[in-house]
C-alpha cells in the first residue's frame, strides 16, 4: 500500500479554509448593517484565510491526477473537522459562548446540519452570528467538498476520490467520470431552490434577513433558526405548509431534482423507486400522526391536527429538526415513531443524514428474497431498484452499513447512559438524532442541549460526523488497516 500523499491532503484543506474566510465576509457585511460588534467575525475570517495559506502555500503547484480513496477519505475528514474548529471562534470571540466544546458543539451541529443548538435565546444573539450558523448548515446540505469542487477548478484530478469520500452511498459511482459537472449540476439546482423558498418567505409573514436565514437552514434539511421557538414562533399556516414543502423537497435526491426542475424531465424524479417509497411512507406517518393528534383532541379542527402532522413529520422524516409544538408531549406512541423516522431520513443524494430511503428500500427487498428462498431454495431472485439488477457486492454494503448505522447507535446510547446517567430511551434517541443529523431528541433534549454534559457533547460531535460523511468514511479511517503501509 502507498504512503498517503500528504501534498494533496494539506492543498485542499488549505483551499476549503480559504474559502471559509472569504464566505464569513458576508456575515461581516451583515454585522455592519445591524452596527455590531465585527471584530469576532474579522478575526475570525483572517484565522480561516491565515491558516488556509499556511496549508495551501507548500503545495500550491502540486498537480496528482489519480488520487487513491485513503487520501480522499482522510481529506474530507480532516477537512470538516478543521473547519468545525475553527469555525468555533465567531462564537467565542462574540463571547456567544464562552465554552470551547459548546461552540465547537453548534459549529459541528451546523456544518452536519443536525441542528442540535445549545442556545436557548438564539433571539438576544448577533446577527453576522445567526447568518454564520445558518451558511455552516447551507455548506453542510450540498456538502462542503460538493461545494468547492462545483467553484473551483483547481482541485482536479483529485475531485472523484473527494466526491466518493464525502457522498458515500449506493447510487453515485455513475456520476465518477464525470464529478465536476455532477457537481455543478447539484450546486445550480440548490442554488435555484434556496431563492426560491427565499421569495416564498417574504411573501409570508417573515422579514429579510429572517427570510435568509431559513430558506438556508431549510432547503439544507438542517433546522437552525433566527427564533427561540423556530418556525412556531411566526404562528403562521402558510410558513408551515411552505417550510414542510421545501423539507420535502430537500430530501430529494438533488440531481433528480436538476433533471425534473432545469431540465424539465419531471418523469425521471416521479419513475424513482425510492423517491416514490419515500414520499408513501411519509404520507402514511402523516396520516397516522394526524389519527394520534385527533385521537387525542391535541388541536381544535382537523385542518390545524393535519398540519401539526405533516410539518413534524416532515421535519423528522427529512431530519431538519424545525419545530411547530412540542412534541415531547404527544406521548410515547409518536415518540417511537419518531426516533424511527430519524433514523431512516430522506433519499440518497439529499441533503438528509440517515440510513436513507435507498438502503432500507434494498433491505425490505434483499429480505423478501430471502423469504422466496425458504420456500424455493433454487431461485435465484436478485434485488433489483428502478428495474436494474443491483450487484451483490453493493446489496453486501448495504448490509455492512445498516450493521455498522445502528451498532453506533447502540454503542453511543450505552456511553450516554454509562458517562451522563441517560435513561435507556433518552439515550438511543439523542444517539440517533445525532448520527441522522436531525436534532431534537425524546426527554429534556426536545428543544436544545444547553444542559448536555460534555461526554454527551463529545460523543455527538463524533456521531454528528459521522452520520454526515455516512459512516464508512470516518470509522475506516480509524481502523489499522486504513494506516497500515
Amino acid at each position: 500500500m502507498s504512503r498517503i500523499n500528504c501534498k494533496f491532503i494539506s492543498r485542499i484543506v488549505g483551499m476549503m479554509c480559504i474559502i471559509e474566510g472569504v464566505v464569513l465576509l458576508f456575515c461581516l457585511l451583515v454585522s455592519l448593517i445591524y452596527r455590531e460588534n465585527i471584530f469576532p467575525i474579522l478575526i475570525s475570517s483572517l484565522a480561516f484565510a491565515t491558516i488556509g495559506f499556511a496549508f495551501f502555500l507548500p503545495s500550491k503547484n502540486y498537480r496528482e491526477k489519480k488520487i487513491g480513496s485513503r487520501e480522499g477519505m482522510l481529506t474530507v475528514t480532516l477537512t470538516w473537522l478543521i473547519l468545525s474548529l475553527i469555525g468555533t471562534l465567531p462564537f467565542l470571540l462574540s463571547q456567544s459562548t464562552n465554552n470551547f466544546i459548546d461552540a465547537f458543539f453548534e459549529t459541528m451541529s451546523g456544518f452536519t446540519t443536525t441542528g442540535a443548538t445549545i442556545f436557548t435565546e438564539v433571539e438576544n444573539l448577533p446577527k453576522g452570528i445567526l447568518l454564520w450558523r445558518s451558511i455552516t448548515q447551507w455548506q453542510g446540505g450540498v456538502g462542503i467538498v460538493v461545494f468547492s469542487i462545483a467553484l473551483i477548478p483547481l482541485i482536479g484530478g483529485g475531485a472523484s476520490s473527494l466526491f466518493n469520500a464525502e457522498t458515500t452511498g449506493i447510487t453515485h459511482d455513475r456520476f465518477l467520470p464525470r464529478i465536476t459537472q455532477v457537481a455543478k449540476r447539484i450546486f445550480t439546482i440548490y442554488l435555484f431552490l434556496t431563492f426560491l423558498l427565499f421569495i416564498l418567505l417574504l411573501i409570508g409573514p417573515m422579514e429579510l434577513y429572517d427570510a435568509i436565514c431559513h430558506s438556508l437552514t431549510c432547503i439544507s434539511t438542517g433546522g437552525f433558526s433566527t427564533k427561540n421557538n423556530s418556525i412556531g414562533s411566526y404562528n403562521s399556516p402558510y410558513l408551515e405548509y411552505i417550510v414542510s414543502i421545501f423539507m420535502f423537497i430537500g430530501s430529494l435526491s438533488l440531481a433528480l431534482l436538476y433533471f425534473a426542475i432545469l431540465r424539465k424531465q419531471p418523469q425521471k424524479l416521479l419513475r424513482d423507486e425510492e423517491s416514490r417509497w419515500y414520499a408513501g411512507i411519509m404520507g402514511v406517518c402523516v396520516i397516522i400522526t394526524m389519527s394520534w393528534l385527533i385521537y387525542h383532541n391535541e388541536y381544535p379542527s382537523i385542518e390545524s391536527n393535519f398540519r401539526h402532522a405533516l410539518f413534524q413529520v416532515t421535519s423528522l422524516f427529512s431530519s431538519t429538526g424545525y419545530l411547530t409544538a412540542d412534541i415531547g408531549s404527544w406521548g410515547a406512541f409518536f415518540g417511537i415513531l419518531a426516533v424511527s423516522m430519524m433514523a431512516v431520513n430522506g433519499c440518497a443524494g439529499s441533503t438528509s443524514g440517515g440510513l436513507k430511503m435507498g438502503r432500507f428500500l434494498i433491505l425490505l427487498k434483499n429480505l423478501n428474497n430471502e423469504f422466496h428462498k425458504r420456500v424455493s431454495p433454487n431461485q435465484v431472485v436478485p434485488v433489483k431498484v428502478n428495474g436494474h439488477t443491483l450487484a451483490v457486492s453493493t446489496v453486501h454494503q448495504v448490509l455492512a452499513f445498516t450493521f455498522l448505522y445502528f451498532f453506533l447507535i447502540l454503542t453511543g446510547a450505552m456511553l450516554l447512559m454509562l458517562m451522563n446517567d441517560h435513561s435507556f430511551i433518552e439515550g438511543i434517541s439523542v444517539a440517533t438524532s445525532a448520527i441522522s443529523n436531525s436534532g431534537p431528541a425524546l426527554g429534556s433534549f426536545v428543544n436544545n442541549f444547553e444542559h448536555a454534559g460534555f461526554f454527551t457533547k463529545i460523543i455527538m460531535c463524533f456521531l454528528m460526523l459521522a452520520g454526515r460523511l455516512e459512516v464508512f468514511t470516518v470509522i475506516t479511517i480509524l481502523t489499522p488497516t486504513f494506516w497500515r503501509k
